[in-house]
């Protein structure tokens, strides 16, 4: 080993004298440099004088000794089966000369900027050059720029001249862009990949993975958690992926750009299938995986540690203690029976969500619940805050709000009802809207609004009001508005157009004497072979074009038009049901109420107040003609 010696200079600054070092670790002797003579080791150099490559074969019972290999030799070892070989071992070690830096250092590259940099594994290693960072001709731009870039990777105990054949091809890329252009600047930062060794495979460790449970999906980071809904009834569709079994996989080694040989870990076999399933579930499996799908919808159940999916299910009661929120989706083919039929007690808890295809409720459904479904039938009563949607809906005593399309209703207690048609045994007050509306007894402070039929049994009760309203549903109206932007804007473009043919025309009619005088001229020349004046003949180019622009407007204008009275004509069809709609009172009229009917085109509303003690029955609309309507006493 050479031994360390130094000296100061005028400036007191300690300067080492070149020494010679044999190491694989060229960090550390920099160091120990550094330390021994009390400078700071960024002050020192060194210089790769020579580099020698060992390896040897070894076994568990065997230690072989070291065998040096010649430069030419090196890059023969990056074969994949010797160095995947786990004993195969390989190193190198660095006859290297440190020096102190002073400004008299030769300095090849004074303005480049670079790192040396590796992935985690080290299987990667990369050069990122700075941004700003330029590099001038010199006399041997790529031997010194290889030496300096192999400076960075020994001190970084990066391998030299394995596993980087294409630093190469890297190094001769830059040397003749400089040698072309005097020198080569980089705007921006620059990574390039100089070493490569062989990644290993990382190991897959066993996994169950329960697709169908909505706990386990995704909540993003601003989303609020519902708490109420924890999965009690898992719906399924059939061909859901429901359950998969990721098999463990060992994974393959490697070796990095150090010489390491990457050992994969043992797999950990953690989640083993121990259970079965029924013939409601398949199973597919390849090399990677065993997959679990839904032959049908419905729930997923686990029993005697069998999956399998059903469709009906008997619970006491829905709340938050107990099942949570159920949402299963009303296409689930999931059938809910709820046996809490306690009048004191709600069946549906509050705050509850239920959305199932089929659901029967025995008892009540509570405050701020919602059931939806395409059948639904309530045993007992729905809260004021409630809300209950299904197709088919049956409820005893309703309070809070139901939609629908068949909907029957024992006793509305001042509730609402959104339907297509609707059968109440018993209203007493509340808000109806359908198109058609059947109340066995009527009672007060119901308001019932209808496209096409009101029918009252009984009437015992005042304060009514009864309408028909064409544009009930919020499609229509939004219909009618469309159609009456529709007739604005094309009314606006009529108007326009004919003011625009009105003027062309007055064009053509001043021009046209003009015109056939030119035309005339021109037929003598070209009968004559006269060359025809360019600007006699730019004139009739333009006369023609004003009459293919007439013609355009004409043919825009009749367009328009049409579809002008085919929109006028259907804002008038919005209200022809009308005159057919009825609205029928089966007893004597009792105290105050109202018969209305909402016209569209006038848009306007029509008052009745039938006369208490009146026993006239069926009340329709009648045109008396010159715009002028009437409610008037009917035939059915």
């Amino acid at each position: 080993m050479a031994l360390f010696s130094s000296s100061k200079t005028s400036s007191q600054q300690t300067v080492i004298r070149p020494t010679v070092e044999r190491t694989p670790n060229i960090a550390k002797v920099i160091q120990k440099i550094a330390q021994t003579n009390n400078v700071n080791p960024n002050s020192l150099d060194f210089t790769i004088l020579e580099i020698f490559t060992y390896i040897r074969m070894t076994d568990v019972s065997v230690e072989a000794e070291w065998e040096k290999i010649e430069n030419h030799e090196l890059y023969e070892l990056d074969d994949k089966t010797a160095l995947l070989n786990p004993h195969f071992e390989i190193k190198q070690t660095y006859e290297i000369e440190v020096f102190s830096l002073s400004p008299r250092t030769h300095n090849p590259f004074p303005d480049l900027t670079f790192v040396v940099g590796a992935n985690a594994s080290k299987c990667k290693v990369y050069i990122s050059i700075s941004k700003g960072s330029k590099i001038e001709s010199s006399d041997n731009v790529s031997k010194e720029l290889t030496n300096v870039i192999n400076k960075k990777k020994v001190r970084a105990g990066i391998l030299v001249n394995i596993f980087d054949e294409m630093l190469q091809d890297v190094v001769s890329k830059i040397s003749a862009e400089v040698k072309v252009g005097g020198s080569v600047s980089f705007d921006t930062k620059e990574t390039i990949l100089i070493a490569e060794g062989f990644e290993p495979t990382v190991t897959q460790n066993d996994a169950l993975i329960l697709h169908y449970k909505d706990s386990e999906k995704s909540v993003s980071e601003n989303e609020q958690v519902d708490y109420s809904a924890r999965g009690f009834v898992e719906g399924v569709k059939k061909d859901e992926l429901l359950i998969e079994y990721i098999k463990p996989r060992e994974g393959t080694p490697g070796r990095n750009c150090r010489g390491e040989y990457l050992v994969p870990q043992e797999p950990v076999v953690a989640h083993e299938v121990n259970f079965n399933v029924d013939e409601t579930i398949r199973v597919e499996e390849d090399e990677n995986s065993i997959k679990y799908f839904a032959n049908e919808n419905g729930y997923i159940s686990f029993e005697d540690n069998t999956y399998l999916i059903k469709r009906e299910m008997d619970i006491e009661a829905i709340s938050f203690k107990t099942t949570g929120s159920i949402k299963s989706g009303v296409d689930s083919d999931v059938n809910l029976n709820v046996n809490e039929s306690d009048a004191f007690k709600d069946a549906i808890g509050s705050g509850m969500e239920v959305e199932v295809s089929e659901i029967e409720i025995d008892g009540n459904v509570g405050s701020n619940a919602h059931v939806v479904a395409l059948k639904a039938s309530v045993g007992g009563l729905t809260h004021k805050t409630s809300y209950v949607k299904a197709d088919t809906l049956d409820i005893n005593v309703h309070k809070g709000k139901a939609v629908g399309k068949q909907v029957h209703i024992t006793r509305l207690e001042h509730g609402i009802v959104e339907a297509d048609s609707v059968e109440i045994a018993q209203a007493l007050g509340g808000h109806i809207r359908a198109k058609d509306i059947f109340i066995g007894i009527c009672a007060s402070h119901v308001h019932a609004t209808a496209t096409k039929t009101i029918e009252i049994q009984k009437m015992q009760g005042s304060e009514n009001i009864f309408t028909i309203d064409p544009l009930l549903k919020k499609d229509a109206q939004e219909s009618l508005e469309d159609n009456q932007e529709a007739i604005d804007t094309l009314s606006s473009d009529v108007k326009s157009l004919s003011k625009e043919i009105k003027a062309l025309k007055i064009r053509i009619k001043e021009g046209k004497p003009a015109f056939i005088d030119i035309k005339k001229r021109l037929m003598h020349y070209k009968k004559n072979g006269v060359k025809m004046p360019a600007s006699f003949v730019k004139k009739y180019k333009e006369f023609m074009q004003l009459q293919d622009n007439l013609k355009e407007l004409q043919e825009e204008y009749a367009i328009k038009n049409d579809s002008l009275l085919l929109h006028t004509t259907r804002t008038a069809s919005f209200q022809d049901n009308i005159f057919d709609a009825r609205i029928i009172n089966r007893d004597r009229w009792v105290g105050y109420n109202e018969v209305r009917f909402k016209l569209v085109d006038p848009p306007m509303d029509l008052v009745y107040k039938p006369v208490e003690g009146s026993d006239k029955m069926i009340f329709g609309i009648v045109d008396l003609g010159e715009g002028e309507f009437e409610i008037q006493a009917v035939d059915e």
